[in-house]
């Protein structure tokens, strides 16, 4: 049985939040055993806390958003992502506002960040969530599903659909190892469709949201360059990744057809109901 991990030392890292479009300061510090991943408001009396599990999910809106007693944190997906595809079981994540970083829209810097600060090893057990039987969510309406299946290993298969010409129908399947998630999946970055922008800013979405950490398309082609032929479908899997974390390190197959942070968060939680954890 592998071992619980932590961050050999805190890092830090600063930048504007995605939907907030605020300054915000984030520190990631080594957490004891049995902790898990914690988000606190260091710019509050008390520093509240939030652990960052799916029966704490509150919103699901263009991001993931975790919250308990009127404090919450959103779009922690990508950095969930990064923490899972390097199996940390146990971080501190500090912050003097409600939304991570955005970085460049992807998750590379946060899986860099976890690098540099290195990974320690704890004298306890991990508590692996073993996938032993079909788990899954569907939305029949929009004929999206996300499913989670028996699997030695770690595996995300992820067909995206978009009606776009510019996009339409991708497909990837990827074993998901350290290595390869920071070559092939890290680098895929947040992607947005130029009409919507506005009425996400109408809403108070997307406020720190700009070519520099977005992709961005219209009718006529992208806005910039891509990392990847399909780096829509790699951000899906940024995302399921993370929001699949919310459960716990996962061992399994992730199988999802069109499926968002709704879907994803719904799928962690029946996972974390079922294990009992």
């Amino acid at each position: 049985m592998s071992q619980q991990t932590t961050l050999a030392k805190a890092v830090t890292f600063s930048g504007v939040g995605l939907h907030s479009g605020r300054e915000v300061h984030m520190e990631l510090r080594p957490a004891a055993a049995d902790t898990g991943i914690v988000f606190v408001r260091t710019d509050m009396d008390g520093e509240p806390r939030v652990e960052a599990r799916a029966d704490r999910v509150t919103s699901t809106l263009r991001a993931t958003t975790i919250g308990a007693d009127g404090i919450e944190f959103f779009t922690i997906e990508h950095l969930m992502s990064a923490l899972h595809a390097l199996s940390i079981d146990n971080c501190e994540v500090r912050l003097d506002s409600e939304e991570p970083p955005v970085a460049d829209g992807a998750s590379l810097v946060f899986f860099e960040l976890i690098e540099r600060a290195g990974i320690q090893e704890l004298d306890a057990p991990r508590k692996e969530i073993v996938i032993d039987r079909v788990y899954r969510i569907d939305d029949d309406q929009h004929e999206r599903f996300v499913m989670a299946v028996p699997y030695d290993g770690f595996r995300v298969s992820f067909t995206s659909v978009n009606p776009h010409r510019l996009i339409g129908i991708q497909y990837e399947n990827f074993e998901i190892t350290p290595e390869l998630y920071k070559k092939e999946i890290a680098p895929a970055r947040t992607i947005a469709y130029e009409k919507e922008i506005e009425q996400l800013r109408k809403m108070g979405l997307g406020l720190g949201g700009s070519i520099e950490n977005v992709i961005v398309y219209n009718d006529d082609g992208w806005l910039n360059p891509l990392h990847f032929d399909d780096e829509l479908v790699r951000h899906k899997i940024v995302d399921v990744i993370g929001d699949l974390r919310l459960a716990g390190i996962i061992r399994g197959h992730i199988i999802a057809a069109a499926s968002g942070h709704a879907l994803n968060t719904a799928l962690a939680k029946q996972i974390l109901d079922g294990c009992g954890c």
